[in-house]
C-alpha cells in the first residue's frame, strides 16, 4: 500500500469513527454543561477558561512519579492493541509518518493550575484509533508510560479532535521533563488523563482504573466541574 492509500485509508476509518461517537462527545460535561463552574473568557467548546479551583500560571511546572525515563528515539515504541481489529506498534518513523495535527489548546493540573494557549504538534488519538479501528465493544482506553504510569478514559473522551500525542510544543521538541519524546494532552479534562512517556494503548471492552484512578482520583476528571476525587 503506498502512503496516498494509507493516508485515505486512516481518513475513511476517523469519519466513521467521529461518526460513531459524535453524539456522544457532545453529552460530555466540558462540551454540554450548562452550568460550568470558572471564571475568564470562555474557550472553545464554551465553558470559562480558568475552570473552579484553578490559578493561571505562565510556568510548566513539573510532575511525575520521581522517575522521568529517558528513551532514544531509535528505541521509543507505541504499541496500541486491546479490542481492536488491526493492533499495531510503531516505531519513531512510523509515528512521524502519520498525519501530523498542530493545535493550541489548555493545560488543567488537577493541583490546581492552569497554563493557556498551549502550542502543540503531534497525531491524533482518533488518527490513531482509525489506524488499528477499535471493535464496536471497545468502550475505553487504558494509556501505559515508560515510567508504569497508568490512566484510562472513555472513547468518547478519548477521541476528541483536541486529544493529541504530542511530540512538539511551541515549535521545539518536548522535552524529558514534560514527558517527551510523545506524551498525551486531554485539554478537555485534568492533565493526569494524558500519560507522559507514553508506550502504549490499550483499547478495553470496560472501565478499568489507572494509577491514580485507583489511589481515589476521579475516573472522569471533568475540571469545571472540580471533578477532581471518587466519591
Amino acid at each position: 500500500m503506498d502512503e496516498a492509500d494509507k493516508l485515505n485509508r486512516i481518513i475513511e476509518s476517523r469519519m466513521k469513527l467521529k461518526a460513531r461517537f459524535e453524539e456522544k462527545i457532545k453529552l460530555t460535561p466540558s462540551v454540554a454543561d450548562d452550568s460550568p463552574k470558572g471564571s475568564g473568557k470562555l474557550n472553545r467548546h464554551g465553558m470559562p477558561s480558568i475552570p473552579i479551583g484553578q490559578t493561571a500560571t505562565v510556568k510548566w511546572p513539573v510532575l511525575d512519579l520521581g522517575y522521568q525515563p529517558s528513551i532514544p528515539l531509535d528505541k521509543w515504541r507505541l504499541t496500541i492493541d486491546g479490542a481492536v481489529d488491526n493492533p499495531v506498534r510503531l516505531s519513531w518513523n512510523d509515528f512521524m509518518a502519520l498525519p501530523q495535527t498542530k493545535d493550541t489548546s489548555d493545560f488543567h493540573c488537577v493541583t490546581t493550575w492552569s497554563k493557556l494557549d498551549m502550542h502543540w504538534k503531534g497525531v491524533s488519538l482518533l488518527d490513531l484509533a482509525a489506524l488499528v479501528h477499535p471493535k464496536e465493544t471497545a468502550t475505553h482506553v487504558l494509556c501505559y508510560g515508560y515510567d508504569t504510569y497508568t490512566t484510562n478514559l472513555s472513547l468518547e473522551e478519548a477521541l476528541k479532535p483536541d486529544v493529541l500525542l504530542v511530540h512538539t510544543f511551541d515549535g521545539q521538541p518536548l522535552q524529558i521533563e514534560h514527558g517527551g519524546p510523545v506524551r498525551m494532552i486531554t485539554p478537555q479534562l485534568y492533565a493526569w488523563k494524558g500519560s507522559k512517556w507514553i508506550k502504549r494503548i490499550e483499547f478495553l471492552t470496560e472501565n478499568k482504573l489507572g494509577f491514580w484512578e485507583d489511589r481515589g482520583y476521579s475516573n472522569t476528571a471533568y475540571p469545571w466541574r472540580n471533578d477532581r476525587y471518587s466519591d
